[in-house]
């Protein structure tokens, strides 16, 4: 019980260090923070109990219960967000999995290198923290190569948004429109 208290407690701190102050600084998504934590934890426990059975069945199950669950989501989600997802995923399984041969140290060193590195490339290298929100576009004509600019500056004068770029999801001619994601720096209208 100790062990899996130390464990959890480790696991829980490094998580929430990088969706709390890292991923949700910078993006405000209340429910991701809510995936990553309960994904995170779930993994963690998963990881633990399963280690007490043989091992290829508790290996086989945890990563086909991960892998998964990634692959049957219904709903698109950014890249970045799906990298933070399997960040938690990871320290969970790193922290689950390792057994008593790997000491305290080694797993705080593990669990620092991921969320050093995840910190390093969000806050240290970022000029401004960006954040993305769907929209159905009409204007399909400036959905052409080369017109880049001129689908961004339509956009900040039909939203107040500083758009930093634009992702085309999904056209649709039928309706005349598409299904773009807006990248913007909140806070700075133009």
């Amino acid at each position: 019980m100790r062990e899996l208290t130390e464990r959890l407690a480790l696991d829980l701190a490094f998580v929430t260090v990088v969706t709390r102050l890292v991923h949700y600084r910078l993006y405000r998504n209340r429910e991701h923070l809510f995936t990553c934590h309960l994904f995170n934890l779930v993994t963690l426990c998963l990881c633990v109990l399963l280690r007490r059975g043989p091992a290829e069945l508790g290996f086989g199950l945890t990563l086909f219960g991960v892998f998964g669950i990634l692959r049957y989501r219904t709903e698109q989600i950014r890249s970045r967000d799906l990298t933070y997802l399997l960040i938690a995923i990871g320290i969970g399984i790193i922290n689950g999995v390792a057994g008593a041969s790997v000491s305290v140290a080694e797993l705080l060193a593990a669990n620092a290198a991921i969320v050093a590195m995840a910190a390093l490339l969000e806050l240290g290298w970022r000029d401004a923290p960006e954040s993305a929100t769907p929209m159905l576009y009409d204007r399909l004509e400036l959905l052409r190569p080369g017109r880049e600019a001129l689908l961004v500056a339509d956009l900040v004068e039909r939203t107040g948004l500083a758009v930093v770029r634009v992702e085309t999801r999904h056209i649709d001619l039928l309706r005349d429109a598409a299904e773009i994601t807006v990248v913007f720096r909140p806070g700075t209208a133009q």
